[in-house]
């Protein structure tokens, strides 16, 4: 065990006490007051640590916050990338109450991904009280909308990766406390089937029937599907008719696509964009896109990961690697072709459920190796190869 790691466990009980305390700020997404609130609580523990604080405004939600230290030094900044929104609305600490069982912190948010939060923060205050911040920019930045999708803050979140050499995404960890190096990207649509009225009893034949339309298409849209590759065409909701004794004259599905590969992004979104009407007369509308690309494991995906795997060794920590059919912020950054690791958070189970829990002494391991790979990474070996 290193002398670093010996610093990050003496702390465990300072680092759970300011997870405790930043779980009762409760965040949800929509309400973006209370999500400012964090913000402005943040704001202050970087200043005390000697960062500098750029407020990004929102109108809608949380203000985007980019902490930063040693702005002026050489080299790329290496970017932590953290949210402080949750799912949970206001008063849900009320039902589900913070609270310690053995090994174990519960409450809304602690894991998803209020521990990544503080693990990212006390990793830049483990180097600053030792003395040992590099001299290379470093950057924390505060999301206050990703589970919503970002919508408001992704065009700044990848305007300021653009300009990074690594982003460590604070997202819970992958079993075992792996680290998450692909991440499934999406697509989402409408499609629209426009048909034609008429009297299911007196003249079914002059109808055209838009429910019968979006069956068609249902079943080409299942034919997209690649699923031993990764890649899902989910026809997930279905609305059509407005009587019993009518031929519907309107109907919609919505499909929900996952991929590992961008190249099937395109591939299904071209199909999905040409789809044309099976019935005579009737008519096929198409509305949505890719909505976030996915997070590759390529070569270079693997070079961060294995570089990240040497660091965690050279301080006593091992770790294996793991993904996620879901989407993070990571998803953004990786897609531009900026060297991303993913699932850099706190260990733990329970995401969005009624059982979310950490694994407090994660939280120390977690933070000694982000602190070890700001000093130790190398960003010309992951880029170039």
């Amino acid at each position: 065990m290193s002398e670093l790691l010996d610093f990050f466990n003496a702390r465990t009980e300072e680092m759970v006490e300011r997870l405790e305390h930043i779980v009762r700020f409760e965040t949800p997404t929509h309400n973006k007051e209370y999500v400012d609130r964090l913000g402005e609580y943040i704001t202050e523990v970087c200043e005390s640590m000697g960062g500098t604080m750029t407020v990004y405004p929102l109108e809608t939600v949380g203000n985007l916050r980019l902490a930063t230290w040693n702005a002026d030094a050489p080299g790329k900044p290496l970017m932590i990338l953290c949210h402080l929104d949750t799912v949970w609305p206001v008063g849900t600490l009320e039902t589900m109450p913070l609270h310690r069982d053995g090994e174990l912190l519960y409450g809304p948010g602690a894991l998803d991904m209020k521990g990544g939060v503080i693990i990212g923060l006390e990793a830049v205050r483990g180097l600053v009280d030792r003395g040992e911040l590099p001299d290379r920019p470093i950057w924390l930045l505060f999301n206050g909308d990703e589970e919503t999708g970002s919508i408001g803050s992704r065009e700044l979140i990848c305007d300021l990766a653009r300009q990074c050499g690594l982003v460590l995404v604070m997202e819970p960890a992958a079993a075992g406390e792996g680290l998450k190096t692909w991440r499934k990207g999406i697509a989402r649509y409408t499609v629209h089937t426009k048909g034609r009225a008429s009297h299911s009893g007196n003249a079914p034949e002059a109808g055209i029937n838009a429910v019968i339309e979006a069956a068609h298409q249902a079943l080409i849209l299942h034919e997209l599907n690649d699923l031993p590759n990764g890649t899902s065409v989910s026809v997930t909701v279905i609305h059509g008719g407005i009587a019993m004794n009518v031929i519907p004259p309107e109907a919609s599905i919505q499909v929900d696509v996952r991929f590992l590969k961008a190249s099937e992004a395109e591939r299904v979104d071209r199909a999905v964009k040409a789809l044309q009407p099976v019935l005579p007369g009737a008519e096929v509308i198409v509305e949505g896109c890719i909505d976030r690309g996915p997070m590759e494991r390529n070569a270079q995906m693997v070079r961060a990961f294995q570089q990240a795997q040497a660091i965690g060794r050279s301080i006593g920590l091992e770790f294996g690697e793991d993904g996620s059919g879901g989407a993070s912020d990571g998803n953004f950054t990786a897609a531009m072709g900026i060297p991303t690791l993913d699932g850099m958070g706190a260990g733990g189970i329970g995401l969005h459920a009624a059982h979310e829990q950490v694994v407090m002494s994660s939280l120390p391991r977690r933070a000694a190796l982000v602190a070890q790979m700001l000093v130790d990474w190398d960003v010309d070996a992951v880029i170039q190869g």
